[in-house]
């Protein structure tokens, strides 16, 4: 032991004599009672890195989701060497001492389950280099997160049916639906919602049931169907449960009935006016007249669904060929079927410099439709 210091001051611990500290000079004297330690003291008890003994991750095995804190968070990972390292360095501590401290981290992927992270960390306290290495085993627990384990117990909240007005939807109506169904979940899904998913689709010779997480996410996917693809939504509720406070839980069902024409249906309106070719069933049914090329648009009471029959479509139409204008009201062509030369009406939109047209027959007589990209045009 010295027999002095230039300090005048001695470590507690062993009688050393140590050097004046900045902190021992404060009034009230220092705040860590390791300050009046000498190095050789202060560096036997000195951890400079608090490391777990090991980590555990909890990942979904089906969606990859990441457990932190109390809930499930989608991390888009299936290669988890990344989301090992933030876990160990969110959980390492360096000495509150420690001056200009860097650290580098190198992972060892022991198994499909198990990452090795071996750190290095530098440092200076008391003008003292300190290096330490640590070796932190981090373990990928794989479970089933509570939105796969709804949906693997086929849970779901409400039902979205898609159906026609006096007729069966088309494929490609079912086929919009769904993926405007899809698109609005991952929408929800983008956002972080969690509750956002659909639990099963089934095509039934009726249209399309889709069981949906959420009423609301029903409600949405129905009016998204309906913006779209036209018609309305019925909601038919049922008590399913109640839950733990004693409030009533229901089940809704939205219907999504289909308008009964759909764009490139021919109509007849039994008007006098002639057939129309629908181009929209939005808010009210819209088209052209076949005879004169004239726009149309059902009153507003009447709205999608005017008194009318359908009596063909756009895909029934033959190309034929246009034999000789008559007058500014009607044209000859060739019956499709039988190949005579017959008098039709002339529509605005027919070009008289065609060699052929577009001519639908249906029981009424023979019409010539408007070319695909001038059903909408003026």
């Amino acid at each position: 032991m010295s027999s002095g210091s230039r300090s005048g001051m001695f470590c507690p611990q062993c009688g050393d004599p140590i050097e004046r500290s900045p902190e021992i000079d404060l009034p009230g004297g220092p705040s860590d009672p390791d300050a009046v330690l000498c190095d050789d003291c202060y560096f036997e008890a000195f951890e400079f890195v608090d490391a777990p003994e090991r980590i555990e991750i909890r990942v979904c095995s089906r969606c990859g989701a990441l457990h932190r804190g109390n809930r499930w968070v989608d991390v888009g990972a299936r290669d988890y060497t990344d989301v090992a390292i933030e876990e160990t360095a969110d959980r390492l501590g360096v000495h509150v001492d420690a001056e200009g401290v860097e650290w580098g981290v190198e992972p060892e992927q022991v198994d499909q389950n198990t990452i090795r992270m071996h750190c290095l960390f530098t440092g200076r306290v008391r003008e003292t280099d300190l290096s330490e290495e640590v070796t932190v085993p981090v373990y990928i627990a794989r479970e089933t997160c509570d939105r796969c384990g709804r949906i693997a117990g086929d849970y779901y909240a409400s039902i979205v049916q898609v159906r026609g007005t006096d007729r069966t939807p088309t494929a490609a109506e079912n086929d919009r639906a769904i993926e405007i169904a899809e698109a609005y979940i991952a929408d929800r899904e983008a956002t972080g919602d969690r509750n956002a998913f659909i639990t099963e689709t089934t095509r039934t010779d009726d249209g399309v049931d889709m069981k949906i997480s959420t009423n609301q996410m029903g409600q949405g996917i129905a009016k998204r169907i309906v913006e779209e693809l036209g018609g309305a939504v019925s909601e038919a509720p049922t008590l399913v449960t109640e839950d733990g406070d004693g409030n009533e839980v229901y089940r809704v069902t939205f219907t999504v009935r289909l308008p009964p024409y759909t764009p490139d249906d021919v109509v007849d309106l039994d008007d006098g006016d002639g057939p129309v070719l629908v181009t929209s069933a939005h808010g009210n049914l819209k088209g052209r007249r076949l005879a004169t090329g004239d726009r149309y648009e059902a009153d507003f009471e009447e709205g999608i669904a005017p008194d009318a029959r359908k009596i063909g479509e756009r895909a029934d139409a033959e190309r034929t060929t246009l034999v000789a204008i008559e007058d500014e009201h009607a044209v000859q062509i060739l019956d499709p079927e039988t190949f005579e030369s017959k008098t039709v009406p002339r529509p605005s939109y027919l070009d008289p410099d065609a060699e052929s047209v577009l001519a639908l027959k249906h029981r009424r007589g023979l019409h010539v439709l408007p070319e695909p990209d001038a059903a909408d045009g003026g």
